[in-house]
């Protein structure tokens, strides 16, 4: 049984980091389109007309990940004030309440996200011309691993891999 666990854990770490690694890239990569835009803006009076839609959509895709990536280190809003004030018991199970609302709101992610997606197909970005559902994939990609996520959660593999990024902390 703890091979299944550790499994899941691997499968859960390797599928992390592409998406992790994408984001990171699309962060990398906006950063590097704006400041080029910023660049021939100022000394060539000059702007590449797909600038600004790429950039937009990479904001789009790293911020919509990042929700994802955010309830993986569990750095979502909790209620740690309140919750202290029960005991142990209840807070495992509130525990279980919280993951199952956070399990249901990737599914809310998945249906609508994709509805949409698939309804904004039709149309297009003005620069690219590529369909506007590349700027609408992402929900249900994010809603797929806020469920994956949650679900670990719920059985009790821990997903977290940076524990020293609990803000506001004083020890």
């Amino acid at each position: 049984m703890l091979q299944i666990w550790r499994t899941i854990r691997a499968v859960a770490l390797t599928i992390d980091r592409i998406v992790e690694g994408f984001a990171l890239s699309a962060l990398a990569a906006m950063t590097i389109i704006v400041t080029m835009q910023v660049v021939t803006r100022k000394l060539f009076n000059f702007v590449f007309f797909w600038s600004e839609e790429i950039t937009l959509l990479l904001l789009i895709w790293f911020s919509i990940l990042g929700i994802a990536i955010g309830f993986r280190e569990k750095l979502h809003l909790s209620m740690n004030a309140f919750m202290n004030r029960f005991p142990a018991s209840w807070n495992k199970v509130m525990d279980k309440i919280i993951g199952s609302c956070t399990f249901m709101f990737g599914i809310y992610f998945i249906v609508y996200g994709w509805d949409f997606t698939v309804m904004m197909h039709a149309n297009t970005l003005s620069a690219t011309e590529w369909p506007v559902s590349v700027m609408y994939i992402v929900m249900p990609i994010t809603g797929v691993m806020i469920c994956f996520y949650s679900f670990l959660d719920l059985i009790g593999v821990n997903t977290v891999r940076y524990q020293h990024l609990e803000e506001g902390a004083v020890k």
